[in-house]
């Protein structure tokens, strides 16, 4: 048996290589170191941070903690950074780059110190006499001593990083990736947080708008509903008021109608209508005048007693002041106020003596209208025909007749005509207790003369 132990100048670029020959058989290291070394490499995941690396030569290591140190010069978390290393480590060893024996042996070595810890003898498998590389490998591993998991990274990467110059490239392109990766991520957030709040803002702003449109509508429905109640109501006391009013001048309407037209039902059904509606229309106008007077009337009363009682204030001011500046004689001060008070409380009195009681004054009365009838002739022929609707009147009488009013009564209608319109008529109304309900025809002598006489 014989041993040969071949290898190259280890400071050597080329020299990268050791073989060793038993009996003629060559032994190389390199694949079964390979082949462990793939064993041990696997992947790592960390957290990425952002800084540009620097040349780790001129760093003293004891000055800063090595993992804090690392990640400031590398710009990752060690861990990451140590994955990158074992990736690039185990893709590019024997391509991109070709470190020397004894560096790939620390770089093993290292390796194992991070994945098992510090060498232990009881624990590691034996290795054979004629396995150089593994007594090589074991040797080396148990050189690192006790030293940390984080210190066996930062010497990974530093020993990399100087055998090897595209080390730095590489984990700065995969940093730029990183950066890139979480730039495109924050602006995919930002992107979505956006789209979110446009989804949120369109979602409130078609909320309101239904809200909106919902109040307008139940608004229109409200209004709608109210104008027709509005409508009904008005439409139902019309028929109530038409109806009352027609009750009353149903007889005198249907005689007028049946004068005009008397051989036509129907044109005298029109005529009672238009009547009708037009004994309404006057009922509602004089209602209207009458309501609208009242309102007057009251506003001008108030006015009237605003101003009593401003009379009667600026009385009792006067009345004050003159008692202060000038002490009362014999009680004259004290009377003159007395007078003042009873006068102030005369007036009104005064004012309902003249105009009457309030509560027996007459009524308001609309302003009567006048028509002519086109006809006259046949109205005339009409009357004619009732002898009771007919009077005489003599030269120099006057002729007085009264017609009892219905008590809910509110219009009267009279229609007269004389022959050769030498005639004067008129309308008085009397307010009287009598519960006569009878017509009467009162016929006198012209009281000229007894005017005259006056």
């Amino acid at each position: 048996m014989a041993t040969e132990v071949q290898s190259g100048d280890l400071n050597g670029g080329n020299a990268s290589r050791l073989e060793v020959s038993i009996d003629g058989l060559t032994l190389s290291p390199d694949s079964e170191g390979e082949a462990d070394q793939a064993d041990a490499l696997g992947p790592h995941s960390c957290e990425h941070s952002t800084a540009d690396p620097s040349d780790t030569s001129s760093r003293d290591d004891g000055e800063l903690d090595a993992e804090n140190s690392v990640e400031r010069i590398w710009g990752f978390p060690l861990v990451e950074l140590y994955g990158l290393a074992l990736r690039f480590f185990k893709e590019k060893d024997g391509k991109a780059f070709h470190p020397t024996y004894e560096e790939k042996l620390r770089l093993v070595a290292l390796q194992k110190q991070v994945s098992q810890g510090p060498y232990n003898p009881d624990t590691s498998p034996e290795v054979g006499f004629f396995d150089v590389l593994g007594n090589d490998r074991r040797r080396e591993w148990a050189a690192l001593g006790n030293i940390g998991k984080e210190e066996s990274m930062v010497e990974f990467v530093k020993l990399l990083n100087k055998c090897c110059t595209l080390f730095a490239p590489f984990v700065a392109s995969h940093k730029i990736e990183k950066e890139e990766q979480e730039r495109k991520r924050i602006e995919e957030e930002e992107q979505r947080r956006r789209e979110e709040e446009e989804r949120e803002r369109l979602m409130q702003e078609e909320e309101r708008r239904r809200r909106e449109e919902e109040e307008r509508l139940r608004r229109e429905e409200e209004q709608r509903r109210q104008a027709e109640e509005e409508r009904l109501r008005v439409e139902q006391q019309k028929q109530q008021i038409m109806a009352a009013l027609n009750a009353q001048t149903a007889v005198q309407f249907q005689q007028y109608a049946a004068q005009q037209y008397p051989d036509s039902p129907e044109q005298q059904l029109i005529l009672i209508r238009q009547l009708q509606e037009q004994h309404y229309q006057q009922y509602m106008q004089q209602l209207y005048q009458v309501q609208l007077a009242q309102q007057q009337a009251a506003l001008q009363k108030q006015q009237e007693d605003a101003i009593v009682l401003s009379k009667l204030e600026a009385s009792e001011t006067s009345a004050f002041s003159l008692g202060e500046d000038a002490p009362t004689v014999n009680g004259q001060a004290e009377s003159s106020v007395d007078s003042i008070d009873r006068e102030a409380e005369l007036e009104p009195a005064e004012e309902v003596t003249e105009n009457g009681p309030t509560a027996d004054s007459p009524p308001v009365i609309a302003a009567p209208s006048m028509w002519t009838r086109p006809q006259i002739k046949d109205f005339k022929e009409k009357i004619r025909q009732d002898v009771d609707s007919v009077i005489t009147v003599g030269r120099g009488e006057v002729v007085t007749v009264r017609v009892p009013t219905h008590e809910e009564g509110s219009y009267l209608f009279w229609e007269f005509a004389t022959d050769h319109y030498d005639i004067g008529f008129g309308v008085f109304f009397e307010w009287t207790d009598s519960t006569n309900a009878s017509v009467s025809v009162h016929v006198s002598e012209s009281s000229d003369e007894d005017e005259d006489e006056e």
